[in-house]
């Protein structure tokens, strides 16, 4: 009995514990994407008044994305640069040369800070602004979306189940579900945030503006499960690729001829078409 309660001690309160901490306090990158463009290193000032890194090339279209995080998007952002558009590559807080401590649940503020600061640009229509976001990036992006339209067509490429929740369903969710509640509450005490609502009763919203959800399979976090559920609540249009080949994230990499087709045509559609 005590050997049982030992592990379920190690279950329920260590493990969440430990990896909520692991997952707030994650070090500073500090990563400068090797862009091979003209660029403009710039400060984006979120709502609760942080000042994130960027760098930005500017737009040949009217038009101009946020790719989020964009430190490690570099031949994403080449991509889309190849075919006029604007590109703000953002650093999330917590990380590289942008304020604040590492508060992914907090991302929705810094996408719609960098979405206001293409508003701004003399060089962008602000009725044709994308997102392109990745794993983390691309659910809280899904989130950001749903919140607001200035996002008028947005790309997720790897969105998976966020901390604190899973897809489990019989006894096993009788053992998974105090652990995954208590990784939840450790999250929100150790970020001073509270977690963003669940995408699938979310993604609706962001109707009629685009969505294109793309992942590997298995890939990482529950993407392969939960990408088809994120696609069924989806408003229209939208339209999801499971990338063969393809690592979590690694979309560009796997089929790079595909995926430049795939994901431009989408944005042309859907904020050049207008």
């Amino acid at each position: 009995a005590a050997l049982a309660v030992a592990s379920l001690v190690v279950v329920w309160v260590v493990f969440p514990v430990g990896l909520s901490y692991i997952y707030t306090h994650t070090g500073r990158t500090t990563a400068t994407p090797d862009l091979g463009v003209p660029y403009e290193s710039v400060r984006v000032t979120t709502s609760d008044a942080l000042e994130l890194a960027a760098w930005y090339m500017p737009s040949k279209n009217g038009a101009a994305v946020v790719v989020f995080p964009g430190a490690s998007r570099a031949k994403e952002a080449r991509m889309l640069v190849g075919h006029g558009y604007g590109v703000l590559l953002l650093e999330a807080r917590g990380q590289g040369d942008s304020e604040g401590d590492t508060v992914r649940w907090a991302g929705d503020r810094d996408l719609l800070a960098g979405a206001a600061y293409l508003q701004n640009r003399p060089d962008v229509d602000p009725r044709r602004i994308g997102g392109f976001g990745f794993s983390v990036g691309g659910e809280i992006l899904l989130e950001a979306a749903a919140q607001s339209t200035v996002f008028k067509a947005v790309v997720s490429e790897g969105a998976g189940e966020r901390v604190g929740e899973a897809d489990v369903s019989g006894a096993e969710k009788l053992l998974a579900a105090p652990m995954q509640a208590a990784i939840t509450a450790a999250t929100t005490v150790f970020s001073n945030h509270g977690p963003p609502p669940p995408i699938v009763d979310r993604i609706g919203r962001i109707a009629p503006r685009s969505v294109f959800l793309i992942y590997a399979d298995p890939g990482i976090g529950g993407e392969s499960t939960r990408q088809p559920k994120y696609y069924a609540a989806a408003g229209e249009p939208k339209a999801i690729w499971k990338v063969p080949g393809s690592k979590h994230t690694g979309g560009i990499d796997a089929r790079p001829a595909e995926y430049e087709r795939r994901v431009v045509a989408f944005f042309d559609h859907a904020l050049l078409q207008r």
